[in-house]
């Protein structure tokens, strides 16, 4: 079992956004008149954008490339959004794109992005537990690299393939590995992948005990690293190999001050990834140095990351050394449930090893409640005769009551433990059912692009689009569930704000309308928040479409609030060209069936005003959230 916590085969993306040169990129992407010139641009605004926004830069283009049908572009943005959502360990949104790129590449025979895609797609297994599906993997990637002749690929797929037999703990196959690969990027001249070989081989020889050499290897990786100013992902992980040395030569003082700057580097990007790992390397140098409580603090961390993203691979260690950590604080209740948990993961992953740890902390739990019974018992008994001696009866029944109203304390507060557990379990069940919802609601909405994709007829796409939308406000509900503190309920102008978002997007009409929200913040139920958000977008969508002719510019203004009768009344109006009194409706009319559907489910009243603009206005019966 590794000791030590190493960041593998990460991902290159810059994570510290360049705000002038981003602002200047957006002001071209604004002004380009051609789609490829607009995909050429979000694919440098992605490279030097921080990760949120790297998200949405390759979501457009997802969206971009497929709406033109570019067989080309589609699946290097499909490729770059997985990646963006890897990095930020959703691992079930990466996998999906990945996949889509993978598909998209081979349609085309493009070698060089299926190699690189096999790389990513092997990243997640890895994180997934899945070590034998990530070596076939990596090594479908080599092969392909070989037949390019890419030198720089092929250094690349033997260091991730020197990781895999260090994952599968064949120590000497991944150090002779590393090491010609160490010679073979060194008589090529690959700066990039030399620093990784370095990486690679003092990943094994750690795993050996040859720590003088893992040393050198870390610190010649940070050199070339310092070197080639590489980004912030990148010098996580040698920081905190760098710091996995010296702790090992326990040269402790040195070691926290690479963790600190490693975890600097990931707080101040965004990197949840390298943020886990290096919280949990805190956490163990604390515990060696005795400093049990913040040792703690920074497995608890590292779990919830853990937990969070799924990663599997990680898990094992992470929940045996906070088992540790609670031995050592004397709780070992906890420390056997972590223990548990421990053996447990690892069965899902890999071979179990002994659980002799398992029972010496068992037997000596079992040991210490035994000799704290009899303990209590003799003291008991002694006090029992005292009080015969002293009061008799009547403090006989005093003791009597005493007992009493201990044991109904103690059988409530470990009856509230029991429910606070059942809760916090039942919010985490209820967050990863939201996460999938969205998920799913991402794929239908990723489904209904690319169908629409290759749609002829503009009355069908504008129907998909809208479809789309409809769809996206009920994602982004969901999204704001399993991203809040409160399961129960959705403040409403942020969400407001991300709709308007993602619908003028679809309208490309960002540049020309402007969306005010005159409310103040106001949360709602879900059963609630839903219809009204699906309200909004049917008008936000039937004012981009009529109100606003010839791509001219407007405003369109949102309010949600409450009056004294404790009723929500809703407000949405535009400055555009309204309806002529009497005018046939244009479109299908779903869209007004569907607001009036959800006006009745919400025992409200709409109301309509066309003069200077078009004005639509609610008022709902309705309970905002607790």
């Amino acid at each position: 079992m590794k000791n030590f916590y190493a960041l593998f085969v990460l991902f290159p993306i810059c994570f510290w956004a360049q705000d002038s040169k981003i602002d200047s990129l957006q002001n071209l992407f604004s002004k380009a008149k051609t789609t490829e010139s607009k995909l050429e641009l979000l694919d440098r605004i992605n490279e030097i954008s921080d990760l949120p926004d790297a998200i949405l830069s390759t979501q457009k283009g997802v969206y971009l490339s497929a709406k033109a049908k570019d067989k080309s572009w589609m699946p290097k943005f499909q490729e770059m959004h997985g990646r963006n959502f890897a990095n930020s360990l959703e691992l079930d949104s990466a996998r999906l794109y990945f996949d889509q790129a993978l598909k998209g590449y081979t349609a085309i025979g493009d070698k060089k992005g299926m190699a690189t895609t096999n790389f990513k797609i092997a990243w997640v297994l890895k994180k997934r537990g899945d070590l034998k599906a990530a070596m076939q993997c990596d090594l479908k990637a080599l092969k392909l690299m070989e037949e390019l002749g890419d030198k720089a690929g092929i250094a690349g797929a033997n260091n991730r393939i020197s990781h895999d037999l260090g994952f599968q703990e064949r120590y000497g196959e991944a150090l002779a590995q590393a090491e010609k690969n160490i010679a073979f990027t060194k008589a090529n001249n690959l700066e990039t992948e030399l620093m990784y070989a370095h990486i690679a081989a003092g990943d094994a020889t750690i795993h050996v005990n040859r720590f003088v050499e893992t040393f050198d290897h870390f610190t010649k990786a940070l050199e070339l690293g310092k070197k080639l100013n590489m980004h912030a992902a990148t010098m996580v992980d040698l920081h905190n190999s760098v710091g996995n040395a010296n702790k090992k030569l326990k040269r402790y003082k040195a070691a926290v001050a690479h963790y600190e700057t490693a975890l600097k580097f990931a707080q101040e990007s965004g990197y949840t990834n390298g943020l886990g790992t290096v919280s949990a390397n805190l956490g163990e140098i604390n515990m060696l140095l005795g400093n049990y409580p913040k040792a703690l603090e920074y497995h608890l961390k590292t779990l919830e990351i853990s937990e969070k993203s799924g990663d599997l691979q990680n898990l094992t260690e992470n929940y045996s050394n906070t088992s540790k950590v609670y031995e050592k604080l004397g709780n070992y209740p906890k420390a056997l449930e972590f223990q548990r948990k421990t053996l447990k993961i690892r069965d899902s992953i890999s071979k179990i090893e002994s659980d002799k740890a398992m029972s010496e902390m068992l037997t000596k739990y079992q040991s210490e409640k035994k000799e704290a019974t009899i303990a209590a018992q003799h003291e008991q008994l002694s006090n029992q005769r005292l009080v015969n001696w002293l009061v008799g009866g009547f403090v006989i029944l005093l003791l009597g009551f005493l007992v009493f109203g201990y044991r109904s304390y103690r059988a409530r507060t470990i009856s509230n433990k029991l429910l606070e557990a059942k809760n916090a379990e039942n919010e985490l069940l209820m967050k990863e059912i939201h996460h999938r919802v969205k998920n799913n609601l991402e794929l239908v909405k990723s489904l209904i692009a690319l169908q629409s994709a290759h749609i002829e007829d503009s009355a069908t796409k504008e129907a998909m689009i809208e479809s789309q939308n409809r769809v996206q406000s009920m994602g982004i509900i969901h999204q704001k569930l399993y991203q809040g503190t409160n399961l129960g309920s959705i403040e409403m102008k942020d969400y407001f704000a991300n709709l308007s978002e993602g619908i003028l997007d679809s309208f490309n009409a960002e540049d020309r309308i402007e969306i005010e929200f005159a409310m103040e913040n106001l949360e709602l139920d879900i059963d609630t928040a839903v219809p009204i958000g699906l309200i909004v977008n049917e008008l936000l969508t039937n004012s981009l479409k009529y109100a606003f002719p010839d791509n001219s510019e407007g405003k369109i203004n949102i309010s949600l609030t409450k009056d004294n009768l404790r009723e929500l009344v809703l407000v949405v109006s535009d400055d555009g060209v309204g309806k002529a009194l009497g005018a046939i409706s244009k479109g299908t009319g779903f869209g007004t069936q569907l607001v009036q559907l959800l006006t009745i489910q919400l025992n409200g009243v709409m109301h309509e005003n066309s003069e200077n603009g078009t004005q639509t206005s609610f008022r709902f019966k309705t309970k905002m959230a607790a």
